[in-house]
């Protein structure tokens, strides 16, 4: 493998023998390929991608996908049915809760178990207990068995372990699902840091989590790969699809908005079809379309849907969203006419218009995702949702750090 791939997988699969019946594996072993007892199931079926040293590259996909399988291939503890898988350098690897722990061992006994299997000497691992302790911070557990662990507790614990072990490549499976927020900062701190010199394999159901921390994202769906590419496609794709197969849908919508300031040519959407987004502007105070603001300004967005179906508390609301495809803010009419109910006949057009004051923004391309839907903030049926219907071009007055600005009223140095 060149010097220059961390991880390279090739036409990589994973067979499972299924047999209806316990009895069925003895009367296989007896009769051999005789007679056959059981039905492949191919949990990973023919996956070939490769990882730069360096890069960041997230797995998305839906339960079942074959994520997990995938990425115990790669760090070793499954061994593939077919293809093969070449890593190098040394693999920290944080899969499903508690993996490699011993839940009779104490906390500490563990840390040095788990970090012996990464190669580390005794001596080594005395000389970064105290690190890892205070990475952990559970100080007043660490002499306890783990199995009176809370599964917050053993995230803590592993992932403690795994940022103390001068590791290549780094493996994280939904490892930031648990845990408390102060916890999860850590995480998110020691990840940008690794990424620095580091390799990492992110697998998260959190398309912002893949979006603000890969460079590269991989969809997978039923074993196989179904796209690769930047994380922002990957995402939108994704969370269309997972739309698609939990909601009884007629059709997803193919017709794009008919206007629209500095729309992208090819807008991508999905929902029922019920309704159908038409235009998006945006406006000055006057009712002017923009071509360009300038952060702070304060602006009035007009969504524009045509109804082709009846519709019974409809929603109409939108997300505004950096060029990485994070979202800056977001909002709704569900709240302004949650006492107020209304209703849209067939055949109609209605025009949702959202007056409010840009926050501070850096210089650079925006989008903004229309969004028609009906039902409540919780539970809604999407007829049209739109990625990306605008392209908004922001200029900053003053310079500007982080995602947005905040107006500052006054700043002073009181010397005492």
């Amino acid at each position: 493998m060149s010097s220059e791939f961390a991880i390279k997988v090739e036409g990589v699969g994973k067979n499972y023998r299924l047999y209806d019946k316990p009895h069925h594996r003895l009367l296989q072993m007896l009769r051999g390929e005789k007679k056959i007892y059981y039905r492949d199931f191919w949990a990973v079926k023919d996956v070939s991608f490769s990882v730069r040293k360096g890069e960041t590259v997230g797995i998305i996909g839906r339960n079942g996908s074959g994520k997990s399988t995938l990425l115990q291939m790669i760090c070793g503890t499954l061994m593939p049915s077919t293809g093969s898988i070449e890593v190098n350098g040394r693999v920290a690897a944080l899969l499903e809760l508690g993996a490699g722990f011993n839940p009779e061992f104490t906390g500490r006994e563990n840390v040095y178990m788990a970090a012996s299997l990464y190669g580390l000497s005794r001596e080594i691992i005395d000389a970064k207990m105290t690190a890892i302790i205070a990475f952990a911070d559970i100080p007043d557990f660490m002499d306890q068995p783990v199995k009176t662990y809370s599964s917050g507790m053993y995230v803590r614990l592993a992932f403690a372990v795994i940022a103390h072990v001068d590791a290549d490549i780094l493996v994280v499976d939904e490892a930031l699902s648990v845990g408390d927020a102060f916890f999860t900062q850590k995480c998110i701190r020691f990840l940008r840091q690794f990424m620095e010199t580091g390799t990492v394999l992110f697998v998260s159901h959190d398309t912002a989590a893949i979006v603000n921390l890969c460079s590269k994202a991989v969809l997978l769906r039923s074993g196989k790969i179904v796209e690769i590419g930047t994380p922002k496609e990957v995402t939108e794709h994704y969370l269309a699809a997972l739309y698609e197969a939990n909601q009884d849908i007629r059709g997803v919508v193919a017709d794009q908005p008919e206007t629209s300031v500095d729309a992208k040519p090819v807008p991508t959407g999905f929902g029922t079809g019920d309704a159908k987004i038409i235009a998006v502007q945006l406006l000055d105070q006057e009712g002017e379309p923009l071509s360009w603001v300038v952060g702070g300004e304060s602006v009035m967005l007009d969504i524009r849907c045509a109804v082709f179906r009846d519709i019974q508390r409809p929603i109409v609301g939108f997300e505004f969203k950096d060029r990485l495809g994070q979202v800056i803010f977001s909002d709704n009419t569900f709240l302004a006419y949650a006492d107020d109910a209304l209703s849209l006949n067939a055949g109609t057009e209605v025009v949702a218009r959202f007056e409010f004051q840009l926050p501070l923004l850096p210089s650079g391309d925006y989008s903004i995702s229309p969004a028609i839907a009906s039902g409540t903030q919780e539970d809604h049926i999407q007829h049209h949702w739109l990625h990306d219907a605008m392209i908004v071009r922001v200029h900053a007055q003053t310079p500007c750090l982080g995602l947005i600005g905040v107006p500052m009223k006054k700043m002073r140095l009181r010397i005492e």
